[in-house]
């Protein structure tokens, strides 16, 4: 998804129509979420470990892990 897209969902989500806002929301949520889980990914095959990815996102490094670790996709040694 291109970052303009990404921009109009964003101020839809605060249209005055909370239908067309919580449309607008629901799919930032599963943007951001395809994003994150990129991140993640390209985090690990550059070598950063857990416990840095977790602080970036401001969770726990066994958060992060639980959620990212089991998906066989990423190196799960630290």
């Amino acid at each position: 998804m291109e970052a303009g897209h990404i921009a109009a969902l964003a101020r839809a989500a605060d249209a005055a129509d909370p239908i067309r806002s919580l449309t607008a929301i629901a799919e930032l949520r599963r943007e951001t979420a395809r994003l994150e889980a990129v991140a993640v990914r390209r985090a690990r095959t550059q070598g950063n470990i857990w416990t840095e990815i977790a602080a970036a996102l401001g969770i726990s490094k066994q958060a992060v892990h639980k959620k990212y670790g089991g998906r066989g996709l990423f190196r799960t040694h630290e």
